[in-house]
């Protein structure tokens, strides 16, 4: 019998719109897994995005985030039932 230890897995979610391009989170990730963008919002600011892969659910780019709503992180979990996920934003 093997005991193996599930490795949580995450991903960002940016919302466009709300991200005014100031690069904090960007700057505060420790795994590098978010960029700027050169695509425009409606507000026409460039808006930060996921690289797609490597976060580890530190939640540094959500805190350092001064738009509320612009960052949401969410934990992969790998039920049997299929592709479930777990919001992991915390809201007031």
């Amino acid at each position: 019998m093997t005991d193996k230890k599930k490795v949580k897995k995450y991903f960002v979610k940016i919302e466009p719109d709300e991200c005014k391009g100031c690069e904090r989170c960007v700057n505060a990730c420790p795994k590098a897994v978010l960029k700027m963008g050169t695509e425009l919002n409606f507000m026409g600011f460039p808006f930060a995005y996921y690289v797609g892969a490597g976060c580890v659910g530190c939640s540094a780019c959500f805190y350092n985030c001064p738009e509320p709503g612009a960052v949401t992180i969410f934990e992969v979990s790998d039920d049997a039932d299929g592709d479930s996920e777990k919001e992991e934003d915390e809201e007031d």
